[in-house]
């Protein structure tokens, strides 16, 4: 089992349960998914299509997906059924495994990190981050990369609020910015 997940079940659940006074474990939220999700914005060369793809298996574990283009923007220049992102779902143990690394590994590796914004967790109680450069994950060399790309990832959780979900992504290590007075 994850750490994280130990973390989560030992320490994270009793303390929302407290603060939220809720009755049974199955109430307290909890993280569904994880998706990974990187666009191709204007390049169209199928070379930065295999980096993209070899990043993101690199970084999950996991195989990507392309996401093609549902109906033509001409202001793009994107054409139906065009590949326009990549995309990778995670969930149980590599989900875990993806969270820790993301909390103890990523995070700190990022230039100038000053902490998350309050506001990368939504109304509903996800997250979300965009990172404008893969080198931030241990998998990726910095020396074997030709060209940098950003990396978003978005965390679903059965929170129905924002405060239920910075909670619980606080009670998993998430360092966010503190409050300014």
């Amino acid at each position: 089992m994850s750490i994280l997940k130990e973390k989560y079940n030992s320490n994270v659940v009793p303390a929302l349960k407290k603060e939220f006074g809720l009755k049974n474990n199955l109430e307290v939220p909890k993280v569904i998914k994880v998706t990974l999700n990187s666009g191709l914005s204007a390049k169209r060369d199928p070379k930065f299509i295999d980096i993209i793809t070899d990043t993101l298996t690199k970084v999950s574990g996991q195989k990507p997906v392309t996401t093609k283009a549902r109906k033509s923007e001409s202001g793009f220049k994107i054409r139906e059924g065009m590949i326009v992102g990549t995309m990778v779902t995670l969930r149980g143990g590599r989900m875990w495994s993806f969270l820790d690394k993301l909390v103890n590994v990523a995070f700190p590796r990022v230039r100038d990190f000053r902490g998350i914004p309050e506001s990368a967790v939504d109304a509903d109680g996800n997250f979300n981050y965009g990172f404008k450069e893969q080198l931030a994950f241990p998998e990726v060399d910095p020396d074997a990369i030709e060209t940098s790309h950003g990396l978003q990832v978005s965390v679903t959780t059965t929170a129905t609020s924002h405060a239920e979900g910075l909670a619980l992504f606080t009670g998993l290590g998430f360092p966010f910015k503190k409050a300014e007075k």
